[in-house]
């Protein structure tokens, strides 16, 4: 009988300390999120929210990486097929232009596709291995329905949108300083390109394709929920999503 009764004390025991450890971890968290969320919101380096928060340096890291690959699975789930007017372009993400290697975007790039949605406002962005006619298409087709309005500008691949059942399509000849056409144009795509490289350029190097596809796919995120309180979006995500 002391035995059993032993047994069931200590296990009391380590029930209760694991529920005071779990609970000190997460308002050790909470404490933690107060300090580093808001500076995360309007995307300050680590360095500086390690110097503002008080924080280890460490610990900013590990907990910013897992914000970043948060918002990247977030914006990733946002999938759907519309009906609207969309612009289609590329961007070419690494070094500078190699010499004597020429064409668009030229070589050893990282390559995104982005299709930008004129209301309300959205942009959906992949890496794609290359901007060839068959690769683009299958991205299209996976994202537009055929009676939608495309822009684009005068890359020859996009003379495949109309063969492709695709009834609405309008180019800009940026080759010609063609930029804006009646109403066709595609600076919505464009401004969110230089949105991206802004905010990629603090990260002096980005690595993998994982790595790229994360930052970008959190870039999109923040885009797309750009009239909203960002801060409020997170916060209520890691009520009922605690990051791992």
């Amino acid at each position: 009988m002391f035995r059993l009764w032993l047994m069931a004390s200590l296990a009391t025991r380590d029930s209760i300390l694991y529920t005071m450890r779990v609970h000190k971890k997460y308002i050790s968290r909470s404490r933690i999120f107060r300090r580093l969320i808001p500076l995360f919101v309007i995307n300050m380096e680590a360095a500086k929210i390690t110097a503002l928060s008080g924080l280890n340096r460490n610990t900013v890291n590990r907990i910013l990486k897992l914000l970043h690959i948060r918002l990247a699975k977030l914006s990733e789930q946002e999938k759907a097929c519309h009906t609207g007017i969309f612009e289609l372009d590329e961007c070419y993400l690494g070094a500078r232009r190699v010499r004597g290697k020429r064409g668009r975007g030229a070589r050893g790039k990282t390559i995104l596709f982005g299709i930008y949605e004129k209301t309300p406002s959205h942009v959906y962005v992949k890496i794609v291995n290359n901007a060839k006619r068959h690769t683009l298409m299958r991205k299209i087709e996976s994202r537009i329905n055929h009676d939608s309005t495309i822009y684009t500008d005068g890359f020859r691949v996009y003379d495949s949108l109309m063969k492709g059942g695709f009834k609405l399509h309008a180019k800009v000849f940026h080759e010609d300083n063609e930029f804006v056409r009646r109403s066709f144009h595609v600076n919505g795509v464009e401004g969110f390109w230089s949105v991206l490289k802004t905010g990629l350029s603090k990260f002096r190097g980005l690595g993998s394709k994982a790595n790229i596809f994360i930052h970008v796919k959190e870039c999109e995120f923040r885009f797309n929920h750009r009239t909203k309180n960002l801060y409020e979006l997170i916060l209520t995500n890691l009520r009922n999503f605690l990051l791992s």
